[in-house]
């Protein structure tokens, strides 16, 4: 096992390689303790470098109804009709 620290996105990309090998590894193994390390290593990358902070529910929502092409008449069998005052169709 040869870990490096990820110092840029190529190293990422190199370890999501390594990882996509080893990812199925069996517990208490070498290759358990690799994946182990280098998830570790890139959950610290990701938060210095790409941590955006947790996403607001109903922006997550418009967003994931935006993508699927959805209008707040689609979510209605599953919410009920949409009440005006807490309305999240304002901008989908």
């Amino acid at each position: 096992m040869n870990i490096k620290p990820i110092r840029n996105d190529e190293d990422l990309k190199a370890v999501f390689r390594r990882l996509e090998s080893i990812f199925q590894a069996e517990e208490q193994t070498p290759q358990a303790d690799e994946r182990d390390v280098l998830v570790t290593l890139v959950e610290a990358y990701e938060r210095k470098y790409y941590d955006f902070g947790p996403a607001d529910p109903v922006e997550a929502i418009k967003f994931r109804m935006e993508q699927q092409g959805l209008t707040a008449r689609d979510l209605e069998p599953f919410i009920g009709a949409e009440s005006p005052k807490y309305s999240i169709a304002s901008d989908v």
